[in-house]
């Protein structure tokens, strides 16, 4: 039978999450540090997973006996080189951000509910409401058109008097 400690189990363990922890997180913010703004950046999918990995590794790592720090410190290395690597070439290769990310969606344009694109990205009409609103707009009838980004982010964009300005605007928006 195996034994459990549930208090303390003496000061090995206690000093070695300090020290493994400590060293982790220095190195976890180098990485970052180095990686630039875009790692921690509105999280994408590959973003979103690369951030649960981190964690995960960080906590293992911190917790479980059988990881060495530099087993750690190389999982920290490889999880932001990833995430390095794919946003270099997604900078590059238009192809390849739509691969990895979702495209703008738009939701909404100039009174009318785009019903299929709201049912495809799961978005409520009510959420649109609470994006307008959080925007400081009284009502649907001072937005011109609502966009859910590929971050998960609204873009609310407020009525306009000039029609063909907002539309070449849009265009390119949804365009990129």
């Amino acid at each position: 039978m195996t034994d459990v400690t549930f208090y303390f189990s003496g000061w090995d363990p206690v000093v070695r999450i300090v020290v493994v922890g400590t060293v982790m997180y220095v190195a976890l913010v180098f990485l970052l540090r180095i990686s630039r703004s875009r790692t921690l950046s509105n999280m994408n999918a590959f973003d979103f997973i690369v951030t649960v990995a981190i964690g995960s590794a960080f906590g293992r790592a911190l917790t479980a006996k059988d990881v060495a720090l530099a087993e750690a410190v190389v999982a920290f290395g490889l999880l932001v080189s990833l995430q390095y690597a794919i946003t270099w070439i997604q900078v590059r290769w238009p192809f390849f951000r739509r691969v990895v990310t979702n495209p703008p969606a738009l939701l909404y344009f100039r009174g009318e509910f785009v019903d299929r694109e709201l049912r495809r990205q799961r978005v409520a009409k009510s959420e649109i409401r609470s994006a307008v609103r959080k925007n400081k707009l009284g009502s649907l009838g001072e937005v011109d058109a609502v966009v859910l980004e590929s971050s998960g982010d609204f873009s609310v964009i407020a009525s306009v008097e000039d029609g063909s300005a907002f539309e070449a605007t849009l265009e390119e928006h949804l365009g990129e």
